[in-house]
């Protein structure tokens, strides 16, 4: 399996590196990293509104495990209950956006930044949110298959998936109560969640939903 900075050569009795090549690639990761660092400490001297945008969806995307929708929770904390930079409203319709756009969910960062500070915090958002995940992975990833058979590694895992459930759960009460509910609304929820449940592509639901919404609501 090759990566981008890594190179592992597995077999199934033991896994052999390249010294060498690793103790370098080291070196360009820690390099990138103090370069990275480097950016984000200008960013405060350059607007300290775009630092402590960059600050938010760095620590969004580093504690969200699990995936994209991991980090709803976090965002509707950080963005709308702790900082008021959104209402609840706005912000849905964020990661409808996201939703129906191509990219990842947290591509919904995108639209905050953008609508914080202009284009400029669009760029700054995007980089931020996508940053820690893009260490983890070049950082972890060859080691994975090592860490993936401890046995402690994956009842962590297990733990945060779990308390993940919990944050979602708030996250999709959060937002049910910020719906103007009527019974087309309730009709257009319950076939959304059939169609999940019959795994039915998102990609299809979005945009139906959305036609609907537009000559029925």
């Amino acid at each position: 399996m090759a990566w981008p900075f890594f190179r592992v050569s597995i077999s199934s009795t033991s896994v052999d590196y390249d010294k060498k090549e690793i103790q370098w690639n080291a070196k360009q990761i820690i390099g990138l990293l103090i370069t990275f660092s480097l950016c984000v400490a200008g960013l405060y001297f350059i607007s300290a509104k775009l630092f402590n945008l960059a600050a938010v969806m760095l620590k969004i995307d580093l504690f969200a495990f699990g995936g994209g929708f991991a980090s709803l929770p976090l965002m509707l904390h950080e963005i709308v209950m702790n900082r008021g930079w959104l209402d609840s409203k706005t912000f849905m319709d964020g990661i409808a956006l996201g939703q129906v756009t191509p990219g990842p969910i947290i591509i919904t960062a995108t639209f905050v930044g953008y609508l914080v500070y202009g284009l400029l915090g669009a760029i700054v958002a995007t980089i931020a949110i996508l940053t820690p995940s893009f260490f983890m992975v070049i950082t972890i990833a060859p080691f994975f298959d090592r860490l993936k058979n401890s046995v402690h590694f994956m009842r962590a895992i297990d733990g945060i998936f779990a308390s993940f459930v919990g944050l979602l759960l708030f996250v999709c009460i959060k937002f049910a109560m910020a719906v103007p509910w009527d019974v087309i609304r309730i009709l257009l929820g319950l076939t959304a969640l059939t169609a999940l449940l019959r795994k039915v592509d998102i990609l299809y639901i979005v945009p139906v939903g959305a036609v609907i919404s537009v000559f029925i609501l």
